[in-house]
């Protein structure tokens, strides 16, 4: 046979952004050889007649760092047409990680990225296969994902292996910069793509305690940030706080020569304005040249709690108790007069922040105590019963010693300014953060939502541009030089989908993690083929297993081999 796959008859939308075009596209061992007329005979034909022919789509934000190494299928961002992913974001990783702070690791993921502590138990195992940067590159090759990894360092366990617990309290010493330095370069050189790092005054973790990377100077994020540049790393992601804003992302992107991606723009963000501010601030650095690109999202920043795990609320003040509360203890301050008149008035308006008036967009998303207020507004339920709404979802917690779970809406839910945010230049598609939070949203599916919600149902946005917003540009952005587009003699990732049905199913709750541990999934519609360096994955919905096995490569410094 001339070719191993053969996809004939499709919408031809490469990643560019240009018109699609009716074209074959034929794959010999592993890369497209033909777009275009492929005559010659293919072991497989995939028909893709009245469909679309594109490049895998690109998650430049996940947090697989821990999952890929039980779950080489990375479920569920395959589903969705994602064939490359980039971890490592925020600053939060497994590597490096000496033996005796695996416990700090975990339950700093635990509580900053929503991750059952059980699951990583269970996951990981008692021993590690890797203590540095450089094996934990090795250990994820091992694994042979079924999709394209790569992976960033992160600032909170590189802390973490040079500082210990003093990462948290203080600033670096002169050594242990320079101890932190050597370890960048050498991670960077063994193939990182590049560093991350977080401010953000929600980053709260251990003991409520702020992540290690809250406790650095900026002067030291700069410095790491251009020890990853040395050594070949090709991005800096960032996520924003007090001492990382745009000053910052502007003297980073001049003293590295890299891009900066920072979490995130997202509408409404940060109160009234705040949004507006921020992508004026991102506008001015890239007139000065500078490549400073927000990340934003496609979809409402929608979290599932329950009051066992408050996590929207964990990095108010009125929250630092709980953090280190049993369950009892949980119990008895939800049902303080005093702590609940303090978290009335916060709902109000005075300190909670973006999170003032959201019992609006809330919803009750399970009540074992009467599964009748499923999917009923907080606030409304309220209104009937006249309560106030913060009342009213403590006592569902309380009457279901706190099982009972919420689905609150949070920014970016306006989808006019969304639209806005979106179509900016300025910004780039991002904030999956698929492997985080899985027990309380389930963004792995912003590609499907993207093609279904925001090209089929809206019009926002045209396919060619849709596609391009998941391809060419976050790859370009991040640096993955061989992902992104589809041409002839590039690696063969291509997703081929429906336009007229493509889209994601509603979440769903189940418990297929490690020790039982329970996530939210978004199964995907209208994705016909997931095809990896030339494999087919998935095909009609379903896992398939190539026969020379999973064909994800890792991306030392943003491309395979």
């Amino acid at each position: 046979m001339a070719y191993d796959l053969k996809i004939v008859g499709g919408r031809v939308i490469d990643g560019t952004g240009r018109d699609g075009f009716t074209a074959d596209v034929a794959i010999r061992d592993g890369r497209i050889v033909a777009i275009g007329e492929a005559a010659q005979d293919a072991a497989t034909t995939i028909d893709a007649t009245g469909r679309v022919v594109s490049p895998g789509f690109v998650d430049i934000h996940t947090h697989y760092d821990a999952q890929l190494l039980w779950d080489p299928l990375l479920s569920v961002s395959p589903w969705h047409g994602v064939t490359s992913v980039v971890l490592g974001n925020c600053g939060f990783g497994v590597a490096p990680t000496r033996p005796a702070h695996h416990e700090l690791i975990i339950r700093t993921l635990e509580k900053v990225e929503g991750m059952s502590a059980e699951a990583l138990h269970a996951g990981l195992g008692a021993t590690w296969p890797f203590e540095s940067f450089p094996a934990y590159l090795d250990a994820v090759e091992a694994a042979r994902p079924v999709i394209n990894v790569a992976v960033l360092l992160g600032h909170t366990p590189l802390r973490l292996e040079v500082m210990g617990e003093a990462a948290v309290e203080r600033e670096a010493t002169d050594e242990e910069l320079a101890a932190m330095r050597a370890l960048v370069v050498e991670a960077a050189s063994a193939g990182a793509l590049g560093f991350a790092s977080s401010k953000s005054p929600t980053h709260v973790g251990f003991r409520g305690v702020p992540v290690p990377s809250r406790a650095a100077s900026t002067a030291e994020i700069i410095e790491l940030a251009a020890a990853s540049a040395e050594g070949g790393g090709r991005v800096v992601q960032a996520t924003l706080g007090p001492g990382l804003l745009f000053a910052e992302f502007a003297e980073i992107a001049r003293r590295t020569g890299r891009p900066v991606s920072w979490t995130a723009l997202l509408a409404g963000i940060g109160g009234p304005g705040v949004d507006e501010w921020f992508r004026q601030e991102s506008h001015a650095l890239a007139d000065q040249g500078l490549p400073v690109r927000p990340q934003a999202s496609c979809r409402p920043l929608t979290f599932e709690f329950s009051f066992v795990e408050p996590f929207p609320f964990e990095s108010s003040r009125l929250f630092t108790d709980l953090a280190a509360a049993d369950l009892a203890g949980k119990r008895t301050i939800y049902a303080d007069p005093a702590w609940r008149g303090a978290f009335r008035e916060q709902m109000a308006g005075k300190g909670a922040g973006v999170l003032a008036g959201s019992w609006d967009t809330t919803v009750v998303g399970w009540s074992p105590a009467d599964p009748s207020l499923e999917g009923r507004g907080v606030a409304d339920l309220a209104a009937e019963r006249g309560v106030d709404p913060t009342d009213l979802a403590l006592d569902l917690a309380l009457e279901s010693d706190l099982a009972a779970r919420f689905r609150m809406a949070t920014v970016n839910i306006d989808e006019d300014r969304v639209q806005e945010l979106l179509a900016d230049p300025v910004t780039v598609l991002g904030l999956s953060d698929a492997g985080a939070h899985a027990s309380q949203l389930c963004d792995a599916c912003f590609s499907t939502h993207l093609l279904g919600h925001w090209v089929r149902e809206r019009g926002s946005f045209s396919l060619e541009e849709a596609v391009r917003m998941l391809t060419s540009d976050p790859a370009d952005v991040f640096g993955l030089s061989d992902r992104g587009l589809l041409a002839e003699g590039r690696p063969a990732d291509v997703v081929v989908f429906d336009p007229a049905t493509v889209g994601a199913g509603p979440l769903r709750r189940v418990a297929d993690l490690p020790a039982g541990a329970e996530r939210l999934v978004a199964d995907a519609i209208g994705i016909d083929a997931v095809i990896v360096n030339g494999a087919v994955i998935r095909r009609d919905g379903v896992d398939v297993t190539p026969p020379a096995g999973r064909p994800g490569r890792l991306l030392r410094h943003g491309h395979a081999g």
